[in-house]
């Protein structure tokens, strides 16, 4: 673990040291432009910062960068500090799955009382028909052609289809394939995912998150031509193209890659 980190450092760092020759490829004179340099460079950092999800005293983290351009030595190893990150890291990713779980759990009691509102598994999975559809249903064995928007319980979607979609339930999140059964086509639904038939604390998504699909079934039955289509995600505010990793099972992800 700890070679692997390195090495991302160490490529990191190649790359960084390659930014000068590729400014001056395009500009014959970059210094002229070195402070917007340096203050871009500068976001580039705080950007990553956030990804790292602690809550860093950007004085501090300033200060190391002035005190590291002098030759002052770091009050903790890089070994040390990484170890520190990952322990602050761990805690906060659990203190997250513990609030989640309770969240979902809350809104799913809450939930089953409103109007129209099915429970397919108790406590666990629960939809609500949109729009009626008509003709035969999709079953278990089906291959069905979706839309899909997946939203988080405070409404932020986290991925959409971005075309119709032919998918194989056998393939799929447990909560969203029970969730798509029995549709029809032209149906439209609202499912409700409890954790345990999502992601848990697995996957990409925030642990032990309560999943939210709208679903539009386009056809029940109908041919996969893509194993592996492209999918609109949205991820920091941006939109990136990825595959079906919103619903794929979690043993699926480690065969997903970002386009």
């Amino acid at each position: 673990m700890k070679t692997t980190q390195r090495l991302k450092t160490t490529l990191q760092l190649t790359l960084l040291s390659l930014t000068p020759l590729i400014l001056h490829a395009g500009d014959s004179n970059p210094q002229n432009d070195i402070k917007k340099i340096s203050k871009s460079f500068g976001h580039i950092i705080g950007q990553n910062l956030e990804t790292l999800g602690l809550d860093f005293d950007i004085k501090e983290v300033l200060l190391g960068i002035e005190e590291s351009q002098t030759g002052k030595t770091s009050p903790m190893s890089e070994t040390d500090c990484i170890q520190a990150i990952s322990t602050i890291q761990e805690a906060n990713f659990q203190k997250s799955a513990e609030s989640n779980l309770k969240q979902a759990e809350k809104f799913l009691a809450s939930n089953k009382a409103k109007e129209g509102v099915v429970e397919i598994e108790e406590g666990k999975l629960q939809y609500i028909t949109v729009q009626q559809g008509e003709g035969d249903a999709v079953t278990a064995n089906n291959t069905p052609l979706i839309r899909y928007i997946g939203k988080y319980i405070d409404g932020k979607i986290f991925g959409e289809s971005a075309e119709e979609e032919t998918i194989d339930l056998s393939e799929t999140l447990p909560g969203f394939s029970k969730g798509i059964i029995g549709m029809k086509e032209g149906e439209k639904r609202e499912i409700f995912i409890h954790p345990d038939l999502g992601y848990g604390s697995t996957g990409y998504l925030a642990p032990n998150s309560l999943l939210k699909f709208e679903i539009e079934c386009i056809k029940t039955n109908s041919k996969i031509e893509d194993t592996n289509p492209t999918l609109t995600t949205k991820h920091e505010g941006e939109e990136i193209e990825m595959n079906q990793s919103e619903i794929a099972l979690p043993d699926k992800l480690q065969e997903i890659t970002i386009r």
